[in-house]
């Protein structure tokens, strides 16, 4: 009885004076921290918290593109394909807004033939692998892809859940030195900070797919292969019934949604018959 009762004691004990205010400091800086790194951003007409220099994003995606390669099985032998991903990815970052940032744009064609999948590095290098590339049927569809994935990089999302996830770290953060870090509030912090995180994701699949949409109109591609290219990401899913709320990526409905209201605000008065498709 004893033991139990002094366990107890101590547990109660950790919220010390001094943990409590080491910890709102540690969490006090990191949201003032948070709060000074916004910038506006020209392409979205948004203010953003970022967490990278332009120079620094450029950077690091150019650091990490060898090895993001290297993961996928390296760059795809097709020089067609590849000149095909080029033609298309410059057509629409030189005919949109992409061309009047500091981004420097690379596009790569990967040799992975089993993985369905598209990303882009901050900076400007975008991948996208042969076994999404291949169920194409139109070149409207590879700008759709492309044209997402561009927005991805102008959005700077990268930087910007960068920010968000060292928001996270440091309220948490100073959670834990608060309480004394238990292993229970450790493990709910953690789960706190990846549901915040998987919201912004999701958030930033929605804004991609509408930038793209305005990109490929932009660049004169007919958007609605962006349509196309969801029900080939839809069959490629396997089917899977994990809810909408908890996934990285809003469910294909919700973005399919979102992308016949993009079309119908680019093109209020009908899509002209004359884009390429």
């Amino acid at each position: 009885m004893t033991l139990v009762f002094n366990n107890r004691r101590r547990s109660r004990s950790r919220f010390t004076p001094t943990r409590l205010v080491i910890g709102a400091l540690f969490a006090l800086f990191a949201f003032i921290t948070y709060q000074c790194s916004t910038e506006f951003n020209p392409v979205t007409g948004e203010k953003q918290q970022i967490a990278m220099t332009a120079s620094e994003e450029i950077a690091i995606g150019l650091q990490a593109a060898p090895e993001m390669a290297q993961q996928h099985g390296g760059l795809s032998p097709d020089k067609r394909a590849q000149a095909l991903v080029d033609e298309v990815g410059h057509r629409i970052v030189d005919n949109t807004a992409a061309a009047e940032t500091p981004w420097q744009f690379d596009f790569h064609l990967l040799a992975d033939d089993d993985l369905v999948n598209a990303f882009a590095l901050p900076g400007g290098q975008i991948f996208i692998t042969e076994a999404l590339y291949d169920r194409f049927e139109t070149e409207g569809e590879l700008a759709g892809v492309l044209g997402h994935e561009v927005g991805h990089v102008v959005a700077r999302h990268a930087s910007e859940r960068l920010a968000k996830q060292k928001l996270t770290n440091g309220l948490t953060g100073g959670v834990l030195i608060a309480s004394g870090g238990g292993a229970s509030e450790a493990q709910i912090a953690q789960m706190v900070g990846q549901l915040i995180n998987l919201r912004y994701g999701r958030e930033d699949e929605l804004q991609s797919d509408m930038l793209g949409v305005r990109f490929m109109a932009e660049a004169g591609y007919d958007p609605r292969a962006l349509l196309r290219v969801m029900e080939i990401l839809e069959s490629s899913s396997g089917g899977s019934q994990t809810p909408g709320w908890y996934r990285t990526h809003p469910n294909y409905s919700n973005r399919v949604a979102r992308i016949e209201l993009a079309i119908s605000e680019v093109f209020p008065d009908g899509i002209p018959g004359d884009l390429r498709r």
